[in-house]
């Protein structure tokens, strides 16, 4: 099975429990947590992808980092790593608080750009996401100087990428493949 797909059946599955629990908001803030712990800790995706450390060493290495969570996000830990699935576990992350805000009729527009913003821009982003969504949307602009400029655009699970690194990068594949 494709690991998105597994990933978007792990979150549906989460928030179904957390609204039936009355607990989607507590349980979208561990997720935004985890997601973005793993994002910074690169020792930390390393032990999750390892296939040498052990599920259980695994497991009770994020119930401690996140001892303070809600059950039911312990319980998706548990779940991923009783499953083989806990590499998982920040996709997971990432489609429940996607999910959540959809269903709140909310979505976050993440611009990724070279240099922050102008509130001007903003406001033309926002205008442009909103018209194409129907939703009520926020903006967050994440700055990666990595993309050289242009900017890279992610609305749920639409990605627009328009930086000059992309651009640079296919060019080099066109070249390559035409040696």
């Amino acid at each position: 099975m494709n690991e998105s797909r597994a990933a978007i059946r792990y979150a549906k599955a989460t928030l179904d429990f957390a609204i039936e629990k009355k607990a989607a908001e507590a349980v979208e803030k561990d997720m935004r947590e985890i997601a973005a712990v793993i994002t910074e800790n690169v020792e930390l995706q390393n032990l999750l992808g390892s296939p040498v450390v052990k599920g259980e060493i695994k497991k009770n290495s994020l119930q401690e980092l996140f001892r303070g969570s809600q059950e039911i996000t312990k319980g998706l830990i548990s779940t991923l790593t009783d499953n083989k699935r806990i590499g998982l576990l920040q996709e997971v992350a990432l489609k429940y608080v996607i999910l959540h805000e959809q269903l709140k009729g909310e979505d976050v527009a993440y611009v990724t750009t070279a240099v922050p913003l102008t509130g001007e821009l903003e406001k033309k982003i926002l205008a442009e996401v909103v018209k194409m969504t129907g939703n009520k949307v926020t903006i967050e602009n994440k700055i990666d100087k990595s993309i050289i400029g242009g900017f890279v655009l992610r609305v749920g699970d639409l990605q627009y990428d328009a930086s000059v690194a992309n651009k640079l990068n296919g060019l080099k594949r066109e070249f390559t493949n035409s040696l």
